[in-house]
């Protein structure tokens, strides 16, 4: 099962709970929240329900209250209780009146008829229906199906069968168990069943169905009972080890021991269980316990610890194998043991199956080691090896770690014609390897139309889609356990054929003229041009669509229907084109001398009179010219000649012939033809034809014009870019190619990709586009295409390379930290979401309230969440704005609620006086004096130092003063440093003194001595060193040597008289002690000897609990505590903790055990001597170590 999810707090502390109730009666459900405050709904049915006659809703404080009154059958739903985002359901049941049970039905293989399917929805309601409890006979079948509808789900739900609590038998399909499931497209519904083939008595038990689709979870328990004939002779241990209650009752679970002392009718069992349990590993123990039955493993798992297993030493292997190895794929391993015997002959086993040796399994013997070596380990390695000799065997398991599989190819975008087929090609690192497809984040899988096909071709491996459609468009995706590729499917409709062209035509006056084409789609519509104007059908001109055929038919032509036709399909940048040539008879009388002529009705510069063309076309200018004799022509491209010349072209005419290979001049009777083969845009201008005879000259100009594709336009730019789109501009064409430009085309591509994939099918207008769909933090490059009336020009080139990132969320938390009268400190938070992009920087604005113009408050970026803000003018309102930007441009701007005044914020002086510095400062002479006194006020306030109401001498002291704190500092302290000192930030108060050692105690007197006992009295020192006496040091010596080997020191608080039992006579002096030291002595008087202080004391204490050694000691100055254990010192051992507190000291062992047994001594070192103490510690054993003999009261009682 998925492990359980932490629970959010409820703002309920009292929940309402499901309840029962008859028809007609009234039912109350209470809540109570944790606050008085908080709006409570209440729903019914996911419906929120509204106060009335049938439904009271109240509210007292925290507690809140739904009645429902006079329940009918309908009342039974789910309800609701909703505070904030805690929401809680109950159910109201309806009680109905109990009917007689019928007598149950013999037992069969279908499913029990008193259970009925539960389709209620509990949690998130995945089942629609719930597999039910049933019975079964032994050896007979028996189908479980549970149903979920898959209307609200984005994926295929994933539903697991257990038996028992954690079986799962998605592991023992086989001959008796077999899982299924299918899906159902019309009603949505996944069927999931789980066939039950020839039922033993084993199978009874329990069983959970679990299905879980990414968030959502839910699952349900169900019994199946298995009959089966039972006899009297014995008892089996595997139904003693069976759950006994089938109803999901209250003991549900739990383990029924009253079948051990009970007589039943059970079959003699054929085999030991428990002795089959003792010998098996443990990993074994699951298998065993579904072979035979047993259901409760956490009941057998206690009963077979209590057991006892005698684990026999082994006599053949003196050393055996680990439990587990683990091996990566394709590496090498090798697995040892030592046996006792170096004659013994060794099987190694692999998963029961006797390994021989090969080229991949290796066996060695080197003395009494034996090897086995698996080289290149595969998965299929992946097993449980034994090692035997004779009926010995020790036991291991291997594991063969797979390394991630990764992407070494990725998938390429692609843009294909409706109805072809589509292959998606990827490369891994590892043959064999598992991957997943995924089309918009839903997996595909292969199903009854075949519409997807998978195919795998050593490492290579393929999506093949048949057909595609435009519901095809999409982002695929595949997927490894170490990497993912993504690619755009684009469908464009499928691409136009032209089966038949147009053809040039050449008809006479009266006659018909047809142009017919044929293309490969028939649904594809056309227009008809003539000279790039749209020709509209009249009673001459008919425009027909048949099928694939496009036909436009001229009846009765004349001399206007001359000219350029072309047909332009819907929806598709190409143009068909031809000519359509008139050929005018006339029967005239012609004189023998007649003048030239030349009868042409397009002659001149008009638009109007000017012949366009398509470049690569052919240029055909059939002119009538009449003339007797028959004149000559002369074509000419450039100046028209002058008129009556007849002399010559001129030189600045180009003429014209057959020598320049795509030129054609033939002469006929009544007609001179000009051709020009492929025209180009060169060949555009005024051609001029020139006819001569005897009796004259003629002279006409025909103005052509050359169309043409445009140019490419220049790269594009990239104006911005978001998280999946981008903002493209361009600059239209330098040449439109003769025609306007009627809109673009645009293409993008992966840098690391060579396929272009199309944006739009339709010219777009504009030159500013915004691409969406692409992938964010992969770079790409776009491209554009302009297009006229005559075709598609040649792709730009490619822009700069981009990725699209989006900006960051705006910076959080924008306030004001300080204010002066030109400055101002801002501080905020980074944003929330970075995105993919690196966070490059903070920019910072401000203008004046009331304006629109943000002025940048510094050049550039700051990386800091905090900035200063200068040179602001003193009293205007101004408001500040900060922009996180990024690769992708500034985020949305963090602005301050209101504006805010640029002047410095009064501030009342106050200081802030260090605890330390609430007493009397008391400091030795010589020692440094260094006071730091913090404060605060605005404007900065002046500091003033005093001592004893007069100014400090800047010589004698040193003051430096901040913003925020104060500094007083004196070097050397001296005696006349003593006094009362005052700083003037607000009248507060401090003492400083200086102070020296105390004089000596005067008058000192022996009052008394008696026996062993002497009594002192002394008067206190004339003078305290500026300070209170807080005690006197006692000190005694023997008169004859002066010299005390064992000094005792001790100190007593303001006393002037002392008793003391002495063993001898000795001289005593009172210095006066002080928290500076001791002062000077007294005259020595004889005076008794005093006995040590407390001693350390032996012990005996028990391993495993923490010890202590405790001692105290007397001495000035403090002397230097050193501990030792055996005479070595322990000072900075870790398992030793030493303390020290008002004289006494105490020694931590931590955890002793008898290693930590021996003579521990504590050592005292001072300027007046040393002194040592010393102890025994014995540390006793936790308990009774188990090869120590008992007791032989304890083996009576035993």
């Amino acid at each position: 099962m998925p492990e359980p999810t932490k629970k959010t707090v409820s703002a309920f502390t009292k929940k309402p709970k499901t309840q029962t109730a008859e028809i007609g009666a009234t039912v109350i459900f209470e809540a109570e929240t944790e606050k008085t405050d908080v709006k409570v709904r209440w729903q019914r049915d996911s419906k929120d329900i509204a106060s009335s006659y049938k439904y009271t809703i109240s509210a007292e404080g925290n507690m809140h209250s739904l009645t429902i009154n006079n329940i009918v059958q309908e009342d039974a739903v789910g309800y609701a209780v909703i505070a904030g985002v805690s929401k809680v359901k109950f159910e109201l049941k309806i009680k109905e009146s109990e009917e007689p049970k019928e007598a149950p039905p013999a037992p069969t293989g279908s499913l029990l008829e008193s259970h009925q399917p539960d389709t209620r929805q509990d949690l998130t309601g995945l089942f629609t229906e719930k597999p039910q409890s049933g019975e079964v006979n032994v050896g007979e079948n028996i189908t479980l199906v549970a149903r979920v509808c898959g209307e609200s789900l984005l994926k295929k739900p994933t539903v697991k069968w257990f038996k028992g609590k954690w079986m799962d038998l998605a592991s023992k399909s086989g001959k008796h168990l077999q899982l299924k499931e299918h899906y159902d497209r019309n009603s949505k519904v996944y069927t999931f069943e789980m066939h039950i083939i020839a039922a033993k008595a084993n199978f009874a038990g329990g069983y959970r169905c679990e299905v879980s689709s990414r968030d959502k979870f839910d699952s349900c328990n169900f019994d199946l009972v298995v009959h089966e004939a039972r006899t009297t002779d014995g008892f089996d241990i595997r139904t003693a080890f069976r759950r006994t209650s089938t109803d999901a009752g209250e003991d549900s679970g739990e383990l029924d021991f009253n079948l051990i002392h009970q007589i039943h009718s059970f079959t003699e069992p054929e085999v030991d269980v428990w002795e089959i349990l003792q010998k098996a590993p443990p990993s074994a123990y699951e298998k065993i316990a579904f072979q035979y039955g047993i259901t409760d493993l956490r009941g057998m798992l206690k009963r077979l610890k209590k057991m006892k297993k005698e684990e026999k030493k082994s006599a053949a292997f003196l050393r055996k194998l680990d439990p587990a190895y683990q091996v990566e794929k394709g590496h090498k391993i090798k697995l040892q043991i030592e046996v006792a015997n170096s004659d013994a002959e060794v099987k190694w086993l692999k998963n029961g199956q006797e390994i021989h040796p090969t080229g991949r399994y290796i066996f060695e013997s080197v003395g009494n080691k034996r090897f086995l070596t698996i080289n290149n380990c595969t998965l299929a390695d992946d097993a449980a090896y034994t090692c035997m000799i004779g009926d010995e065997k020790t036991f291991t398991e291997l594991f063969v770690k797979e390394p991630p599989v990764l992407i070494v190819r990725n998938l390429e975008d692609q843009m294909v014609m409706k109805g072809e087929r589509v292959e998606f090609e990827c490369e891994v690192s590892e043959e064999g390897a598992q991957v997943k497809w995924e089309k918009d984040g839903v997996e595909l899988t292969r199903d009854e139309s075949f519409k997807y096909r998978f195919k795998k071709d050593g490492c290579k491996h393929v999506l093949i889609i048949n057909d595609v459609t435009k519901e095809d468009c999409g982002h695929y995706r595949v997927k490894t356990n170490g990497g993912q590729s993504l690619a755009e499917l684009m469908v464009q409709e499928k691409q136009l054929e032209v089966y038949q062209n147009i053809a040039d035509l050449t008809v006479k006056a009266k006659d018909q003229a047809v142009f017919k084409c044929e293309v490969s789609d028939e649904n594809v519509k056309g227009i008809w041009y003539k000279n790039g104007v749209e020709v509209k059908p009249d009673a001459r001109t008919h425009i027909t669509h048949i099928g694939r055929i496009h036909k436009l038919t001229i009846d009765e032509v004349k001399p206007e229907d001359e000219g350029d036709y072309t047909f332009v399909p819907e929806g598709y940048a190409f143009n068909l084109s031809a000519k359509l040539n008139f050929l005018e008879v006339k029967i005239d009388f012609v004189p023998r001398q007649d003048p030239p002529k030349i009868h042409l009705d397009c002659m001149g510069r008009t638009a109007e009179s000017t012949i366009l063309v398509v470049a690569g076309n052919k240029l055909r200018l059939d002119v009538p010219i009449t003339g007797d004799p028959a004149p000559t022509v002369v074509w000419t491209k450039g100046e028209k000649v002058g008129v009556g010349t007849v002399t010559s072209p001129s030189h600045n005419q180009k003429v014209l012939t057959d020598s320049d290979g795509r030129v054609h001049v033939e002469s006929t009777k009544g007609h001179c033809i000009f051709t020009i083969e492929g025209a180009e845009r060169q060949d555009e201008g005024v051609y001029s034809v020139i006819v001569r005879n005897p009796a004259g000259e003629d002279t006409a100009d025909i103005n052509v014009k050359v169309v043409d594709v445009p140019d490419p336009p220049e790269a594009p730019r990239i104006l911005s870019v978001g998280e999946d789109s981008c903002v493209v501009q361009w600059d239209p064409p330098l040449f439109d190619g003769g025609q306007p430009v009627i809109g673009y085309v645009l293409e993008r591509k992966k840098t690391k990709s060579y396929r272009w994939m199309r944006l739009n099918f339709d010219p777009y207008k504009e030159t500013t586009y915004e691409a969406k769909r692409m992938i964010e933090g992969v770079a790409y490059e776009m491209r554009v295409y302009a297009v006229n009336t005559i075709g598609m020009s040649r792709p730009s080139a490619a822009s700069q390379p981009f990725v699209p990132v989006a900006p960051t969320s705006e910076p959080t938390g924008l306030c004001v930290d300080d204010i002066s009268d030109t400055t101002i400190s801002l501080k905020w938070r980074a944003p929330e979401r970075i995105g993919s992009a690196e966070l490059e920087g903070y920019g910072v604005e401000y203008c004046k309230e009331g304006s629109d113009e943000w002025i940048p408050a510094f050049s550039g970026l700051t990386e800091r969440t905090t900035v200063i803000v200068h040179d602001l003018p003193t009293g205007e309102k101004m408001q500040f704005r900060v922009r996180a930007y990024n690769m992708a441009g500034p985020s949305l701007p963090a602005t301050l609620q209101q504006a805010v005044t640029i002047r410095e914020i009064m501030q009342r002086p106050k200081i802030w006086l260090p605890r330390n510095l609430r007493q009397t400062l008391i400091k030795k002479v010589g020692e440094m004096i260094n006071l730091v006194i913090p404060f605060q006020g605005k404007p900065r306030p002046q500091v003033t130092w005093t001592k004893n109401d007069e100014l400090l001498d800047p010589k004698q002291v040193s003051i430096r003063n901040s913003d925020t704190d104060t500094i007083l500092f004196i070097r050397r302290s001296e005696r006349k440093d003593s006094g009362k000192y005052e700083v003037q930030v607000q009248i507060e108060n401090v003492e400083d003194r200086a102070m020296y050692l105390p004089g000596p105690p005067q008058n000192l007197k022996v009052i008394d001595v008696w026996g062993f006992n002497v009594a002192l009295e002394w008067k206190p020192p004339k003078d305290n060193g500026n300070c209170d006496i807080t005690g006197y040091t006692i000190q005694k010596a023997d008169k004859k040597t002066m010299v005390n080997p064992n000094l005792q020191i001790c100190v007593f608080a303001k006393m002037e008289n002392y008793y003391e039992f002495i063993a001898s006579l000795v001289t005593y002096s009172w210095p006066a002690a002080l928290n500076c030291g001791p002062g000077e002595q007294h005259p020595e008087h004889p005076v008794p000897k005093f006995p040590h202080t407390d001693p350390l004391v032996s012990r005996s204490v028990i391993a495993g609990y923490n010890a202590t050694l405790s001692c105290s000691v007397r001495g000035i100055p403090k002397p230097k505590i050193t501990w030792y254990k055996n005479k070595m010192d322990i000072t900075n051992e870790a398992k030793y903790r030493m303390f020290s507190n008002q004289g006494v000291l105490t020694l931590e062992i931590r955890k002793p055990c008898p290693f930590d047994g021996g003579v521990y001594m504590c050592k005292a070192v001072n300027d007046s001597g040393e002194d040592v103490v010393e102890c025994k510690l014995e540390v006793r054993r936790k308990y009774m170590p188990l090869t120590q003999e008992l007791p032989r009261n304890l083996h009576s009682n035993s």
